[in-house]
């Protein structure tokens, strides 16, 4: 498979040529090599691909979950009618964006950024984060036999913190948190996705760390985490 790159102002559009199969390696590193350009929406047109089999679906699905990690927006366009079949058999076409025309595909990722800007601006507004220092206790959710790792948080609020001395855990991993609240020491336990890492080049002083996502979190524990935060920010 040949691969063309260009770039459509913050988009690189990759035009992919030929078959994608067990031999297109090249795609997977193509993308990883953008990922690692600092390109965080890529567009792949594949247009002049006549062939792709099971083995390239899981290319495909390579790269996109390598996008994934790297919190970056892959989209397809362009796909020919007769390999839409595949696309829907293998519920691909369910799982990525997929878009008939280029024009119509470039635009959504303004519109991504967009919407992603409102929805970061509403969460800072909503909650405040809290400097701090909390022990804390850490578990994988779904190993059989978790190791209970010791960590301290740094940044606390409502809907997330940062957690410090840790780099077991990849992106999107579920993990179980417990700390207790000062000052009488309630006890809280949580479901939390890692939503991103520290980079050791740039954050040397909070390394190794990640931020954290609560979720499933229940609105009476929500609300006593804002008050605790809210109370010692006044002090402050």
């Amino acid at each position: 498979m040949k691969i063309r790159g260009r770039t459509k102002g913050r988009v690189v559009v990759l035009d992919l040529c030929g078959r994608i199969d067990e031999d297109s390696a090249n795609f997977i590193e193509t993308v990883g090599r953008c990922l690692r350009d600092g390109y965080r929406d890529i567009l792949c047109n594949l247009e002049a691909v006549d062939f792709i089999d099971y083995m390239g679906i899981s290319v495909i699905v390579i790269a996109c979950k390598e996008a994934i990690n790297s919190k970056a927006r892959m989209k397809f366009v362009n796909i020919p009618t007769h390999l839409r079949d595949l696309f829907s058999i293998t519920g691909l076409d369910k799982t990525i964006d997929i878009y008939v025309r280029e024009d119509i595909a470039l635009n959504s990722f303004k519109e991504d950024r967009k919407i992603e800007s409102i929805r970061k601006l509403r969460l800072r507004r909503r909650f405040k984060r809290l400097p701090i220092g909390i022990k804390a206790e850490l578990k994988d959710k779904y190993a059989k036999k978790p190791d209970s790792l010791k960590v301290d948080i740094l940044d606390l609020g409502a809907q997330g913190a940062y957690v410090y001395g840790c780099s077991k855990f990849k992106l999107n991993d579920v993990v179980i948190l417990k700390f207790k609240v000062p000052p009488k020491l309630q006890k809280i336990q949580l479901d939390v996705r890692v939503v991103w890492l520290s980079d050791k080049q740039i954050q040397q002083h909070i390394h190794p760390g990640m931020g954290i996502e609560f979720y499933n979190i229940s609105t009476s524990t929500q609300k006593r985490l804002l008050d605790f935060v809210e109370r010692n920010l006044s002090h402050i």
